[in-house]
Formats: structure tokens, C-alpha cells, sequence
């Protein structure tokens, strides 16, 4: 209504012009204080727990990629590119602070107008990924990838997947980041998932098999390891081996002896 006054009346309302006054107002809408609760992950909790969705290397907040900005330029135009650009580093920074709701809003919306972005759709499915939405999420992330594969996001769509029990689809993913040789932290993190999978079906025995890759010696343990030793001592407490549960429960909590629930998992082993 305030628009209409400063306007006055027209015979013949320009739809275009009232459209675009719409979404700058939108975009340039602040949001709520967010009071961080804690991840939305529970990172770890035996073989049913989502994978992580934080990548290994942070962006850095307020920045966003020459590349991707060039590419909303050419899209869409120097003035338009450039606000996008804007937004989109904005939506990266919410989803770098977890403030999911606000990333998925921002991401999805500049998806819309610049659908070729694949950092868009990226930073899209990574937030409904966190809220756990995750067919909308996978949705997001295929396009990302089909535009730009990014073999970070590719344990988190497989991931999504498991959620959603489409398990070939869990199974194609896996092979997909094998064949691309990852960072040592991608396998580990496919590799829970994809053996995730398999005990969400039941077959603790090969889920096993598929993680004793992870008990090789390494001379720096990492946080990946910790996590593929936990999710191995897991399935050797559900199959009731308790003596391999333990040692594999104990060598997390020689490293780490607050490690997550560690030591209440080592207290009931074998009851």
C-alpha cells in the first residue's frame, strides 16, 4: 500500500516493475536472531547416524569465489550479477554459521533466477541437508553436481539417499567417489555412509568388511578416523563381539577419552 501512494494511481499497473520492487524488499529484509542450539548432526551415533555435512575447509565468510560472480555477470548482467553475488555470499556465510533456514531461503531463491549456478543449488541442498529435508536436498545437490561436481558434497548426497532408502542410489555415489581418488576425509566419509547403508539393511557382516579399510595403521589420526573406528566398534557391539567393540571403543578413548559418548558405550559393552 505504501508503494501505491508514493506511485499514485495508474490506469495500466506496470506487473514487471511491481514484481521487482517485490523482490528488493525481500532481499534486503534482515532476519531474526538466531540463538545457536548445537548442530543439528548427532554426529557418530552408531551406524544410523547421518553422515557429516561440514565440509573439511571452511569458506571463508563474506567472500565468495571471482568465478561464480564472473558467472552470475554473465548470466544475468553486471548490476543484477553483482547483487546475487552479494546474496550468495551472504547465503554461504548463514550456512558457515548454521543458520539453516536462512541459507535455504537465500540459496534457493537465487537458484531460481540463475539456475546454471551450481554453488546455488550446492549451498541450497547443504541447508535443507542440516534441517533434514532430505529429498529436497538431494534434489539440489544432483544439479550441483550435474553443473559442477564437487566431491565434498558427494558423501552428503549419498547420504541423502540412505535417508530416503534408495539404496542403489547410495550404492552408485560410493563407486562414484571411489573412481575420483578423494582427500582421505571424503572416503572416510562416503565409506560411513555406504556401510551405513548396508546395516540399515541388516548386514552388519559386510558393513563390517566394508569399513576394516579403516583399521590400517596411520601415523596421524585424524578426526575421520576416530569416526570410522567408532562406527566399527558399533557394529561389532550390535553383532555381540564384544571383545572387538571394546578394543576398537578403547583406541578412540586412548586418543580422546571425551570423545562423544565413548565412555558410557565402553561401560556397556557386551550388556
Amino acid at each position: 500500500m505504501d508503494v501505491k501512494r508514493r506511485r499514485g494511481p495508474k490506469p495500466e499497473p506496470d506487473r514487471e516493475a511491481d514484481k521487482e520492487r517485490e523482490r528488493v524488499k525481500i532481499e534486503a529484509r534482515t532476519t531474526e536472531e538466531w540463538v545457536d542450539q548445537g548442530s543439528v548432526r548427532d554426529s557418530g551415533r552408531g551406524s544410523g547416524a547421518r553422515a557429516s555435512a561440514e565440509p573439511s575447509s571452511r569458506r571463508e565468510v563474506g567472500e565468495l569465489d571471482p568465478e561464480i560472480a564472473a558467472q552470475l555477470n554473465d548470466a544475468l548482467g553486471a548490476q543484477r550479477g553483482a547483487r546475487l553475488a552479494e546474496r550468495l555470499a551472504q547465503a554461504s556465510e548463514a550456512l558457515d554459521r548454521e543458520r539453516f533456514d536462512e541459507a535455504k531461503r537465500i540459496a534457493v531463491a537465487i537458484a531460481k533466477e540463475a539456475p546454471t549456478i551450481a554453488t546455488a543449488h550446492e549451498v541450497a541442498g547443504l541447508a535443507n541437508y542440516r534441517l533434514g529435508r532430505y529429498k529436497p536436498a538431494a534434489a539440489s545437490l544432483e544439479i550441483a553436481n550435474d553443473l559442477h561436481e564437487n566431491p565434498e558434497t558427494l558423501p552428503v548426497l549419498a547420504d541423502c539417499y540412505r535417508a530416503l532408502e534408495r539404496w542403489s542410489a547410495v550404492e552408485r555415489v560410493w563407486l562414484q567417489i571411489r573412481e575420483s581418488s578423494p582427500a582421505h576425509h571424503i572416503l572416510a566419509e562416503g565409506r560411513i555412509v555406504a556401510a551405513g547403508a548396508l546395516a540399515d539393511r541388516g548386514n552388519l557382516a559386510a558393513a563390517i568388511e566394508m569399513m576394516l579399510p579403516a583399521t590400517k595403521n596411520t601415523k596421524t589420526v585424524k578426526d575421520h578416523h576416530l569416526r570410522q573406528w567408532y562406527v566399527l566398534a558399533d557394529f561389532y557391539d550390535r553383532i555381540g563381539d564384544p571383545l572387538k567393540a571394546r578394543r576398537w571403543f578403547g583406541t578412540i578413548a586412548e586418543i580422546d577419552r571425551d570423545y562423544y559418548d565413548i565412555q558410557t558405550r565402553l561401560r556397556h559393552i557386551g550388556r
